[in-house]
């Protein structure tokens, strides 16, 4: 009996152990599996102690974290240093950070990839959505009230009948979107209240026009189509917290307007961008970005801007292939604007291909210069054979590749047939090549084919003397044929030091 008690203490002590900090629990592979026993319903955040995007995302986590606590909430919310607890981290497939998973009932085989914001309101949402009822009924004008008081985006179906075909297909909606919070009612006191004389959908919102009402054939699609165009601001500013919804959104053509914050015009301006963006709600994303954070300065480089050069304005598509767009007038005002991006919806504009001026002494070292306007003429050439290194100047990846490509370059500084040579893609962009990685290698073999082969090979000299001796076969694979993770303008935005967070060994991500 001694020995029973005994057990049973010592295991309530060993429960017990899980740490919090601010209502986080602490996690690690010792308390993992217990921690998913003891809260069935948890999300974990795996991040790295160095990492600006998990500094930025820790106050509202732990905010979070203290909302659901407060109300009672069974839900909790866990992180787990992916640099110390190592195994954990591979188990799950993490490779960048932070990496969010929600395991849900306990079940720590298949967790779902948190996919929402990153403001305490955002996540508690997600979680609540993720937990409970797809749409919560409303029976009282105090729980409309709060609801849409604590969310900055609430959607509210007014039906008569709730069990209607229309009804169903408005939950069928909410069941598909996981971030913003679904009511119904069929209350007469809420439709006077809310102003709603027949059955609608209403989405009220804390920021633009204050509410939209859906108008039109009530399905699921079309709900859909009514939520995403409406709950996102006519213009929403860049930052960490908001990334997510930026990227995460099916509008993936997005404008974006560089823009001191503190200028004296900022205000003139952003309204003239603002009122461009109600012609293309739905389609086109307008993007604030103050071009005086220093955390932006990446984002100005992938654009080929500098400080000095903002106010400006460029357009991206997000697609398979990112594709960017200059306007020739460069006005900040809604005609000007407007003008812009209707030749980009009606497909009548040309991308803007990046190109710094050709160095007077590009060919007078080992490693050739290469720049987008004398690309064309080098790459291609029919009687050479040219192994090109893209890189970026801030990737940790090409600083350690540097001296290895520089040995490279000058075994066959002498040869007749052998250029090496390397470009900087942040400033300089060729139709030929679509970069998503650093570094990226490819080898332009001579010949009238244009082919492009990519070396997938070790990146050592060796390595590299082994595959132009075979003529780029030894470690080489046909271009688009490797597997490397297509990266895209979010990674632009990265810790401050300069360095990945999280990428493979090989390779920092655009």
């Amino acid at each position: 009996m001694l020995k029973f008690l005994l057990f049973c203490t010592l295991a309530v002590a060993s429960r017990a152990e899980i740490a919090e900090e601010e209502d986080v629990l602490v996690l690690k592979k010792s308390n993992f599996e217990e921690a998913l026993q003891a809260h069935p319903n948890i999300l974990v955040e795996f991040y790295a102690p160095w990492c600006g995007h998990c500094k930025a995302l820790a106050p509202e986590y732990a905010k979070a974290a203290g909302m659901l606590k407060a109300e009672g909430s069974a839900i909790r919310l866990g992180k787990v240093d992916a640099t110390e607890e190592t195994e954990l981290a591979q188990e799950y497939g993490v490779r960048g950070y932070p990496t969010i998973k929600f395991f849900k009932g306990g079940e720590k085989g298949s967790p779902k990839e948190y996919s929402a914001g990153r403001q305490a309101d955002d996540i508690v949402s997600w979680l609540k959505k993720r937990t409970g009822p797809a749409v919560t009924t409303l029976s009282k004008v105090t729980e409309a009230e709060s609801l849409i008081a604590d969310s900055e985006v609430a959607v509210i179906g007014f039906f008569k009948d709730t069990s209607s075909a229309d009804a169903k297909a408005y939950e069928k909606a909410a069941e598909a979107v996981d971030d913003i919070p679904f009511a119904v009612t069929s209350d007469d006191a809420l439709f006077s209240k809310y102003e709603v004389s027949k059955d609608s959908v209403v989405l009220f919102k804390k920021f633009d026009e204050g509410r939209n009402t859906f108008d039109g054939e009530m399905t699921k699609e079309k709900l859909l189509a009514f939520v995403k165009s409406n709950q996102l601001p006519l213009v929403i500013e860049f930052t960490e917290q908001t990334a997510p919804k930026i990227f995460g959104g099916d509008i993936k053509s997005h404008i974006l307007m560089f823009l001191p914050k503190a200028s004296s015009d900022f205000q003139d301006k952003m309204d003239q961008f603002k009122k461009a963006a109600e012609g293309f709600k739905g389609q086109i994303l307008f993007i604030f970005i103050d071009s005086d954070i220093d955390d932006n300065q990446r984002i100005l480089e992938f654009f080929g801007l500098k400080k000095e050069e903002c106010p400006a304005i460029r357009l991206i598509t997000l697609e398979d292939e990112m594709t960017k767009y200059k306007p020739e007038n460069s006005a900040i005002t809604a005609e000007s604007i407007t003008e812009f991006c209707t030749l980009f919806t009606e497909g009548k504009l040309k991308p803007h291909l990046m190109s710094q001026d050709i160095p007077d002494d590009w060919d007078k070292t080992p490693v050739k210069v290469l720049v987008g306007k004398n690309f064309e003429e080098v790459a291609f050439d029919p009687s050479k054979n040219v192994f090109i290194e893209f890189y970026a100047p801030w990737c940790g990846h090409c600083k350690q590749l540097a001296p290895i490509w520089d040995k490279l370059g000058e075994k066959y500084k002498d040869s007749g047939d052998i250029i090496v040579a390397k470009m900087d893609s942040t400033a300089n962009e060729i139709e030929a090549v679509k970069v998503h990685s650093f570094p990226t290698l490819k080898f332009f073999p001579a010949g009238d084919e244009r082919k492009v082969i990519d070396y997938n090979g070790e990146r050592t000299l060796e390595g590299f003397t082994k595959f132009l001796e075979s003529g780029g076969k030894e470690g080489g694979a046909p271009a688009g044929d490797d597997d490397d993770d297509m990266g895209d303008m979010d990674d632009v935005h990265t810790d401050s030091d300069g360095e990945d967070e999280g990428d493979d060994e090989k390779h920092d991500e655009l």
